[in-house]
C-alpha cells in the first residue's frame, strides 16, 4: 500500500457515496457504493480481509494503488451514481450493472395533443419533462398509477385518441380516466390537470401527501384494512418520490406572495433597515479538498435569478477547509465587483436617493447599494457584480458566518448583513452573541432561505460533478503542464500504457519527440514512479 493510499484511507468521511478503485496504470477497476465510505472502504484493507476473503476480492485489493470517492446526499443517490459510473467506465471487477438496464423515470410531453405519462429508462434531451430516475420500480409504478387516477390522465397509447379509441377502452370506468377523447372534458381543462400532475411529480404539491395519509388513517379507523394497506403502500411510494424533489413554492403567483411575506419576516428577524430584496447565497462542494468549487446564486424579491449565478474554482485553500474556502470566494466575489467599478462608492439610503435618475436598477432599495456617483451609470442590464446584495447567505453554521464576516470586514464591507443556515436544525445563524433562530418549518422567512440554500447546493453539486466526471475520464498525464492531447497520444502510442511509461528510463522518455529531459522528469513524478530519476547529470565526487 502506498503512502498516498494510506493517507486517503485515513481521511475518508463517514458519509454516503461511491468509491472508485484504480490500478497502477490509473485505470478504474472497481466502483462501489456505501452508506459510510469510511467503514466500507477501510474494510477492504484489513488484515482479516487479505487473509480470508475470496480469491477475487483479494485480487482486487492487491491491484488497488489509488482510489477516488464521490460524496452524495443519501443511499439512493449513491445507488444511481454507482450504476451510472459502472456503465460509463465498465470496470473489470464489476459484473452486475454492466448491462444497459437503467432505472425508471416518468416521462410526460406537454407538447402532445393529449399528453400522458409513460415510464422510461432513458432520460433524453427531447423537450419532454422527466421525473426521476428512481432506484425502485415499485415506487415509480405506484406513483404513476396514483397520478393517473387522481387527475384523470389517460393511459391509452394513441397520440390523438378519438371515438374509435374509446370504443376499445374502459379506462374511464376502471381507472377514472377523464375521457378527453369523447369530449367529457375540454382540452384546456385536461391540460390544466396534466400541469397539476406535473407539479406534484416535481415536488410542488407536497400537501397532497397529507391528504393520502389522512385517507389511510380514516380507512384504518373504519376497519377497512385492505384499503388502508393499499393507501399505506401508495403513501410510502409518493413520499419516496416527492421528498427529494420537494420545493417550498408552487405556482409563480404563490411563490411571489410567499416570498414577499418571507422577506418582510426576515427584515424583522434580522433587524434590517428594509426587506432584503436581493440575497446572494454561497455554497462549497469538494471531495476532501480536491476539485474544490464554490457557487453563488442570487434571488431578487425572493425569486432565484439565474442570470446572476456565478461559479468559482478554489485557488488558495489546500485541503477540506470550508470556512477558508467560503472566505476566499466571498472576497473574490465582492472585490471583483469593486475592481470592475473603480469609481463607485458605498452610499447610505435616503429619500432623495430613490429619485436619482442615473443610479443602477437596485441602487435605491438598500442602504448598502453600490452605485456610481457620476452620471456614467450602466443601464438596467448591468451585471450583478456592480451591486452589493441586501443579505449574504452561507450554507453552514457560525464558523462559516464568522469567516465570511471577517472577509467582508477586510474589504471594508463589515456592515453588510450575513446569515448562515445550519443543516441540522435548519436554524438561522447570525453570530451576534444570541442563540440561532429556530423557526417553524412553514415560516415564510425560513422557506425563502431554504429555497435559496437548496438552489446554491444544487448549483454547486452540478458544477462539481461536471468537473469530477471530466477528471475521471482523464488519466494522470492530463495533470502535467505541457502535456496536451497530441503529446499524450504520442506517449501512449510509444509506450503502450501509463504502466509501461512509469517504468521506462527517463532518457527513453526524453527521446520522444517534443518531450525533453525536464518534461520527462515531470512525467515520471506524475505517474507515481518511486525510483530515483537519472536526469543525466554527473554527480561531483
Amino acid at each position: 500500500m502506498t503512502d498516498a493510499l494510506r493517507e486517503k484511507l485515513r481521511d475518508l468521511p463517514d458519509k454516503p457515496g461511491c468509491y472508485l478503485f484504480r490500478s497502477r496504470s490509473g485505470r478504474i477497476i472497481y466502483v462501489g457504493k456505501a452508506v459510510s465510505l469510511r467503514r466500507r472502504v477501510q474494510s477492504y484493507f484489513r488484515a482479516h480481509t487479505l487473509r480470508h476473503a475470496p480469491p477475487k476480492l483479494r485480487s482486487l485489493v492487491n491491484s488497488v494503488v489509488d482510489l477516488d470517492i464521490l460524496v452524495v446526499r443519501n443511499e439512493d443517490e449513491a445507488l444511481l451514481t454507482e450504476s451510472h459510473l459502472i456503465k460509463q467506465h465498465r470496470p473489470r471487477y464489476n459484473i452486475l450493472m454492466r448491462d444497459d438496464k437503467r432505472f425508471l423515470a416518468i416521462r410526460g410531453d406537454p407538447r402532445d395533443p393529449v399528453p400522458r405519462f409513460t415510464t422510461s429508462r432513458l432520460v433524453r434531451d427531447d423537450g419532454a419533462r422527466y421525473f426521476g430516475p428512481f432506484p425502485s420500480d415499485t415506487v415509480v409504478r405506484l406513483t404513476l398509477d396514483f397520478v393517473e387516477r387522481r387527475w384523470g390522465i389517460r393511459k391509452c397509447p394513441p397520440l390523438v385518441p378519438d371515438q374509435e379509441t374509446y370504443a376499445h377502452c374502459i379506462n374511464d370506468i376502471v381507472r377514472f380516466c377523464s375521457a378527453p377523447c369523447v369530449g367529457r372534458i375540454s382540452p384546456e381543462e385536461y391540460r390544466v390537470r396534466f400541469a397539476e400532475a406535473c407539479a406534484f411529480l416535481a415536488g410542488e404539491r407536497v400537501q397532497i401527501l397529507s391528504e393520502v395519509e389522512a385517507q389511510m388513517l380514516a380507512a384504518a379507523a373504519a376497519r377497512q384494512f385492505e384499503k388502508a394497506a393499499k393507501l399505506r403502500d401508495t403513501f410510502l411510494a409518493l413520499r419516496e418520490m416527492v421528498r427529494r424533489r420537494a420545493r417550498v413554492v408552487a405556482t409563480p403567483e404563490m411563490r411571489a406572495d410567499d416570498a414577499r411575506r418571507g422577506l418582510d419576516q426576515l427584515r424583522e428577524l434580522l433587524d434590517l433597515a428594509a426587506p432584503p430584496r436581493v440575497i446572494e447565497a454561497f455554497d462549497i462542494s469538494n471531495i476532501l479538498g480536491s476539485l474544490a468549487v464554490a457557487c453563488m446564486v442570487c434571488a431578487v424579491d425572493g425569486i432565484p435569478d439565474r442570470r446572476r449565478y456565478r461559479r468559482f474554482r478554489i485557488r488558495t485553500v489546500p485541503g477540506a477547509d470550508d470556512p477558508a474556502m467560503m472566505a476566499e470566494v466571498v472576497s473574490r466575489r465582492y472585490r471583483h465587483g469593486k475592481v470592475q467599478n473603480k469609481d463607485t462608492e458605498i452610499i447610505e439610503e435616503d429619500r432623495d436617493h430613490r429619485d436619482r435618475p442615473n443610479c443602477g436598477r437596485y441602487s435605491g432599495r438598500s442602504k448598502y447599494a453600490l452605485c456610481p456617483p457620476s452620471s456614467s451609470v450602466p443601464s438596467v442590464s448591468t451585471p450583478s457584480s456592480l451591486f452589493l446584495p441586501d443579505l449574504v447567505l452561507v450554507d453552514g453554521g457560525v464558523t462559516q458566518v464568522r469567516a465570511v464576516r471577517a472577509a467582508l470586514a477586510a474589504l471594508g464591507l463589515g456592515a453588510l448583513p450575513v446569515a448562515g443556515l445550519a443543516k441540522e436544525q435548519e436554524a438561522i445563524v447570525l453570530d451576534n452573541g444570541q442563540p440561532p433562530l429556530v423557526l417553524a418549518r412553514n415560516a415564510p422567512a425560513l422557506q425563502v432561505l431554504q429555497r435559496l440554500r437548496d438552489e446554491a447546493h444544487r448549483f454547486a453539486i452540478d458544477y462539481h460533478r461536471r468537473l469530477r466526471n471530466r477528471r475521471i475520464r482523464e488519466s494522470a498525464l492530463d495533470e502535467i503542464p505541457g502535456i496536451g492531447p497530441h503529446r499524450k497520444q504520442t506517449l501512449l502510442k510509444t509506450f503502450g500504457s501509463v504502466y509501461r511509461l512509469a517504468r521506462a528510463p527517463v532518457a527513453k522518455i526524453a527521446a520522444v519527440s517534443g518531450i525533453g529531459p525536464e518534461l520527462a522528469a515531470a512525467i515520471l513524478r506524475a505517474v507515481g514512479s518511486e525510483r530515483p530519476l537519472d536526469t543525466g547529470a554527473t554527480e561531483e565526487k
